[in-house]
């Protein structure tokens, strides 16, 4: 990892959009404005219902073992300012949110993967395609033990049981 933040401490990734996973550098696709659109809608409702309980970040780092991915939203504990010092760790990470329009299978496989294994308790995929929302909960080593779709109705976070999204 300290390798890793070195090369971005030089600049080497400059205006390239990457990320560490498993050990691999691996190039992210651009962002449409579906996907630009969606994230910063989701991300700001977010914030509204969740202030003063959890900070959100947008497509900023966490740290992972063997992984720096930078998902679209990560709903991490409070205070922010301990993210002054590093980047979220997956104890401070309450559950992490990817956008997906071309990236589906990579999401639900390679990311869903590094966060199970990561031990990352609840992982949304928000499918632009299908228009739903998958919902991956209980990891268990590489893999979610539980996955659930929705295409419409509510969802309760784990962590925020009395707060319902729509």
């Amino acid at each position: 990892m300290e390798e890793w933040h070195r090369l971005i401490e030089l600049g080497i990734f400059d205006n390239k959009s990457v990320e560490l996973l498993n050990g691999d550098i691996v190039e992210m696709s651009p962002k449409g404005i579906p996907h630009s659109y969606t994230n910063l809608s989701v991300a700001d409702y977010l914030r509204n219902i969740l202030a003063g309980k959890a900070v959100i970040r947008e497509s900023h780092p966490i740290t992972l073992n063997s992984s720096e991915p930078e998902p679209d939203i990560a709903v991490v504990r409070l205070p922010k300012t301990i993210y002054a010092q590093h980047h979220p760790y997956p104890e401070d990470i309450y559950w992490l949110i990817e956008v997906s329009k071309t990236t589906l299978q990579f999401d639900l496989n390679i990311k869903a993967e590094v966060y199970a294994n990561n031990n990352i308790p609840e992982y949304w995929i928000i499918d632009l395609v299908n228009k739903k929302v998958i919902v991956h909960t209980l990891p268990n080593d590489n893999s979610y033990s539980q996955i659930v779709e929705y295409q419409a109705g509510f969802i309760s976070p784990q962590t925020f049981s009395d707060i319902m999204i729509p």
